[in-house]
C-alpha cells in the first residue's frame, strides 16, 4: 500500500484494503476524511496515506481525533442526545454523501499521535526499569521471609493511593476540566484545578496523620506478615505520605493529560524508579539489618515519589493558565468533581482492594513467609505488557474519550471505543499466551539470584501463568471504565467492581487450596467476569458496540496467538535441552523464544488478514520510504 506501479491510481481489487482498517474507520483525503466503505477509484495512494503517516507517527492511534463537519452540538450532560434535524439544509446534507465525511485536525492528530508514540516508548522504558527494580529487590531479599513484611506495608498505602490520588483522582478530574476548556471557560478551569489541588493537599495530609496512629490495627487484618508485625507496621508508617504526594500530582497531571501533554507524566515513573534502584545499590550493602536493609527500600521509595511528583510541575508554565493558593468552595464544578471521585474512588479502589484480599489469604491461610511476595513478584511481570500496552492506550485515548463524550459525538466514541479494545486484544492476547507458556523460565531469567532460591521460581511461575490468563480481560475493564468514566456514568463500573469484589473473595476462599497460584487464578476469573458485564453495560449505554467486528477481530488474533505458542515453546524448549541453564544460555533462549514467536505472530495476522496489523505495516513501510 506504500505507492502503486508507476504512481498509478488504487486498483479496484484493494480499495477497501487501506491501513487494514474496518468500514467505519475513514482514511485522511487532502486534510478530511471518508469512509472506508466509498470508492477509493482514481485516488492515489499516496494522497490516502499521506495524510495518515505524515510526521511518522503512531499509526495505530492516528485516527482518535475525528470530528464531524457539521456544527458541533451543545453539551447535553452525561447522556450523549443525537442532533435533531435543522430544517432542509440539514436534511440534504445527510442524504448527501459529503454528510458522512468528517474532517482531521491535522495539528492536533499530529501532536495526539507523537505523544502517543513518545508514550508508549516512555511508558515500556518505566516498566522496564520497574522490572529491573524488583530484580535487584529480589536480589537483595528473595521472596522468603522478612521481605513479605514489606510487601504487606506497602500495599496499604498503595491501596488507599487507588482510592483517593494518582489514577482515582484523575479520573474524575479529567472530564470536568475538559468540559470547561472545551466551552471555553479557561479561567475557571484552572481555578478548579487550583482548588483542587489544595483540598487534596490539606486532606490527605490529614488522612496520612490518621493512618499513623492507627496503623498496628490494620496491618494486624494480615495477621504476622513475614514472621515481624512490628516490622510491617513501621515501614507502613514510613510509606504512607506517598499517598499525599501521589495525590497532588493526580492533579497536575491531569492538568497535563487534558492538553494532550503526555510525555512528561509518562518519564516521571522512569525517574521514580531509577531513584528506588540507585537507594537499593548504595543503601542495601551498608545497611548492617534485613530490617535495616527493608527501611532503605521504604525510604527510597518516599525520595522517588517526591522526584515523581516535582518533575511535571514546570510544564505547567507552558500551557494558558496556572494553579494558585486558592480554595473556591461555590464552584460547582469542584463538588462535581468531588461527587464524581466518589464512585470512580469505589471502582478503581475496589480493584485495588482485591489485591490486599488475595494478601490477605496468601498470609493467613497459605505461607506468610512467601505467598505475599511470590504474588507480587509475578503481578510485576504480569504487569509489564499491561503497563507498556493496555494502559498507554488507555491514557491517550481518555481525553479523546471525554472530548467526544462532550461533543455527543456517540458514533466517534463508539468507533474510537472499539479501535482501543481491538488494539488491547491484539498486543494483550499473544503476551498473556506467552508469558503463560514460558512463566518458569521467564520467572528463572528474571529472579533466580542472589537471595532468590531455585525453590521459589516454581511458586512465582506458577502465579505468574494463573495472572495470564486474566491479562487481556483486565486491559479491556481498564478501557471500559475509563469509556464510563468519560461519560460521566462512574457508578456504573463502580457497581461491577463491587460484585467483582464479592466473586474475588468467593473464589479466594475456594481457589487458596490449590496453593499460591490459586489466588491469581481467582483474579483472573474475576477480570474475565468483569469486562463481560462491561462490555454488556457500555453496549446497552451506547445503543451498540461493533460486537461483530470486535469478536472478528478476536478470534483472528486468537488462531495468531495459537500459532505463536506452538512456535515460542518449541523454540524455548529446543534450545534450553541444547544450551543448558547458565544464565547466558537462558537469555538466549528465551529471547530467541520471544523473537521467533513474535515473527511467527506477524505473520500469522498478515496471512489472516487481522486488520490491526495494517496500520503497523504502512507506519513501517512509511518508515522504510523515508530511509531511501
Amino acid at each position: 500500500m506504500e505507492r502503486a506501479p508507476g504512481r498509478r491510481a488504487v486498483e479496484p481489487a484493494h480499495e477497501l484494503t487501506v491501513l487494514g482498517l474496518d468500514p467505519i474507520l475513514v482514511a485522511g483525503l487532502h486534510g478530511r476524511a471518508e469512509p472506508l466503505g466509498q470508492r477509493l477509484r482514481s485516488r492515489l495512494v499516496a494522497q490516502i496515506l499521506q495524510p495518515l503517516l505524515g510526521s511518522g507517527t503512531n499509526a495505530l492511534l492516528l485516527l482518535l481525533d475525528v470530528r464531524h463537519v457539521v456544527k458541533r452540538p451543545a453539551y447535553a450532560g452525561a447522556r450523549m442526545v443525537p442532533k435533531p434535524s435543522a430544517g432542509p439544509e440539514t436534511a440534504r446534507q445527510r442524504r448527501s454523501p459529503r454528510s458522512y465525511t468528517r474532517r482531521v485536525d491535522e495539528k492536533s492528530g499530529r501532536r495526539l499521535a507523537k505523544s502517543t508514540a513518545i508514550f508508549s516508548l516512555a511508558t515500556g522504558l518505566s516498566r522496564i526499569l520497574g522490572l529491573v527494580r524488583e530484580i535487584v529487590a529480589s536480589y537483595y531479599f528473595g521472596a522468603a521471609g522478612k521481605i513479605n513484611a514489606f510487601t504487606v506495608a506497602f500495599q496499604v498505602p498503595n491501596l488507599f493511593r487507588a482510592l483517593v490520588a494518582d489514577a482515582a483522582l484523575q479520573s474524575a478530574f479529567v472530564p470536568v476540566f475538559t468540559e470547561l476548556l472545551e466551552k471555553g471557560d479557561k479561567r475557571r478551569a484552572w481555578r478548579v484545578a487550583s482548588t483542587l489541588f489544595w483540598l487534596v493537599l490539606l486532606i490527605l495530609s490529614a488522612l496520612t496523620a490518621v493512618f499513623i496512629v492507627v496503623a498496628p490495627w490494620i496491618i494486624g487484618l494480615f495477621g504476622d506478615p513475614g514472621g515481624d508485625k512490628q516490622l510491617a507496621i513501621g515501614l507502613s508508617r514510613v510509606l504512607f505520605p506517598i499517598v499525599t504526594l501521589l495525590g497532588v500530582s493526580g492533579i497536575v497531571v491531569g492538568i497535563l493529560n487534558s492538553y494532550e501533554r503526555f510525555s512528561v507524566p509518562a518519564l516521571s515513573p522512569v525517574f521514580w524508579n531509577v531513584a528506588i534502584i540507585v537507594g537499593l545499590v548504595i543503601g542495601v550493602p551498608r545497611a548492617d539489618t534485613i530490617d535495616g536493609k527493608l527501611y532503605v527500600y521504604a525510604i527510597s521509595i518516599v525520595i522517588g515519589t517526591v522526584i515523581q511528583v516535582l518533575l511535571p510541575m514546570p510544564w505547567l508554565r507552558g500551557l494558558d493558565g496556572r494553579l494558585h493558593v486558592l480554595i473556591d468552595w461555590r464552584d460547582p464544578a469542584v463538588f462535581r468533581v468531588l461527587k464524581l471521585m466518589l464512585p470512580v474512588t469505589l471502582g478503581l479502589g475496589l480493584i485495588n482492594f482485591n489485591a490486599v484480599v488475595d494478601s490477605i489469604f496468601a498470609s493467613r491461610l497459605i505461607d506468610p513467609k512467601l505467598a505475599p511476595t511470590a504474588i507480587d513478584r509475578a503481578f510485576r511481570l504480569y504487569m509489564l505488557p499491561q503497563g507498556i500496552f493496555s494502559v498507554a492506550i488507555t491514557t491517550v485515548l481518555f481525553p479523546s474519550l471525554a472530548r467526544l463524550a462532550a461533543r455527543d459525538d456517540q458514533a466517534g466514541f463508539r468507533n474510537t471505543l472499539a479501535l482501543g479494545l481491538r488494539q488491547i486484544a491484539f498486543l494483550l492476547i499473544p503476551a498473556s499466551v506467552v508469558s503463560a507458556l514460558l512463566a518458569e523460565p521467564i520467572t528463572r531469567l528474571v529472579y533466580q539470584r542472589g537471595a532468590f532460591e531455585p525453590g521459589q521460581t516454581p511458586v512465582v511461575a506458577g502465579a505468574l501463568a494463573a495472572f495470564s490468563a486474566g491479562l487481556f480481560f483486565n486491559g479491556m475493564m481498564l478501557l471500559l471504565n475509563r469509556g464510563f468514566f468519560s461519560l460521566q456514568s462512574n457508578w456504573i463500573p463502580t457497581a461491577v467492581a463491587l460484585a467483582n469484589l464479592g466473586l474475588n473473595a468467593a473464589l479466594d476462599a475456594a481457589f487458596y487450596r490449590f496453593g499460591t497460584w490459586g489466588l491469581p487464578l481467582a483474579t483472573s476469573v474475576v477480570n474475565v467476569a468483569g469486562s463481560g458485564v462491561l462490555l454488556v453495560l457500555m453496549r446497552r449505554r451506547l445503543g451498540r458496540m461493533n460486537f461483530g467486528e470486535i469478536a472478528d477481530s478476536v478470534l483472528r488474533i486468537v488462531v495468531a496467538s495459537a500459532v505463536l505458542a506452538g512456535a515460542a515453546y518449541g523454540t524455548w524448549f529446543g534450545l534450553d535441552h541444547a544450551l543448558g541453564r547458565s544464565f547466558a544460555a537462558q537469555l538466549a533462549s528465551v529471547v530467541t523464544a520471544l523473537v521467533v514467536g513474535t515473527g511467527v505472530y506477524l505473520l500469522a495476522c498478515r496471512a489472516l488478514r487481522v486488520r490491526e496489523l495494517g496500520a503497523l505495516l504502512a507506519l513501517l513501510s512509511r518508515f522504510k520510504a523515508r530511509l531511501r
